[in-house]
């Protein structure tokens, strides 16, 4: 995973490790896991629990990461975009 943060907004962004580096292709999209935007911490899934109550914006990655928010609620099963069979999902917290 990896925090951006960009004015008042915290942005994370984290892929199954699995999934670096590679590119997933759909019907209309070819989408690279680029580790230059989604590799800086190593973590378990408590640690991105801790990392996503602090984004107000997230880009997901893989069953793994992708679950989580959905457990959480910030992310909608229903909203999840299947590419190459990897879900992906965003998310942005208005206040």
């Amino acid at each position: 995973m990896k925090v951006y943060t960009i004015g008042n907004e915290v942005m994370l962004a984290a892929c199954d490790e699995p999934l670096l580096g590679r590119v997933l292709k759909g019907d209309e999209i070819e989408f690279e896991v680029s580790p230059k935007f989604y590799a800086d911490i190593l973590g378990d899934e408590e640690m991105l629990k801790k990392h996503l109550e602090m984004a107000t914006i997230g880009n997901l990655v893989g069953e793994k990461c992708v679950g989580v928010a959905i457990k959480m609620g910030l992310v909608d099963e229903n909203n999840v975009l299947i590419i190459d069979g990897v879900p992906h999902a965003q998310f942005a917290i208005m206040f």
